[in-house]
């Protein structure tokens, strides 16, 4: 079962679910790293997603987890010995920089569509009439 932090801070109007998602590699840090991050996150009030599960090998990615990753603001990954041994992490990993990339390419868009609107807005206002005030 999945854990998440209490949030006092975090918006109930949010696009996001959860502020953090934890990529960790349960085996290597699950009761000690990863477990003391988890707790600091939660004590500053920040949503945070941990799967508490114990994955069995060869199993593929749970869709709970991938909706975890997309619904989280930024993602924290704890990379240890054994990381990239594991499917999971390593599908875990591609997704978080698949939403990495949507989340750059949807700010991008963001910014042009206000750039624009900006151009726009002063193209109107340097046609408008007024009156020419000289200094002093």
């Amino acid at each position: 079962m999945a854990s998440t932090g209490s949030s006092k801070s975090h918006s109930s109007n949010s696009k996001w679910m959860y502020d953090v998602f934890l990529s960790f590699r349960g085996e290597d840090t699950r009761n000690t790293f990863t477990d003391h991050l988890y707790w600091a996150l939660d004590r500053g009030n920040i949503k945070t997603f941990r799967d508490d599960e114990e994955l069995s090998r060869g199993e593929e990615i749970s869709s709970q987890l991938l909706k975890a990753i997309e619904a989280s603001r930024i993602a924290i990954i704890v990379f240890s010995k054994t990381y990239a041994y594991s499917r999971w992490c390593l599908d875990e990993l591609v997704k978080i920089m698949e939403c990495k990339k949507e989340k750059s390419y949807a700010d991008g868009e963001k910014k042009k569509k206000k750039i624009e609107e900006w151009k726009v807005a002063l193209s109107k206002a340097g046609k408008l009439s007024g009156i020419f005030l000289k200094d002093g």
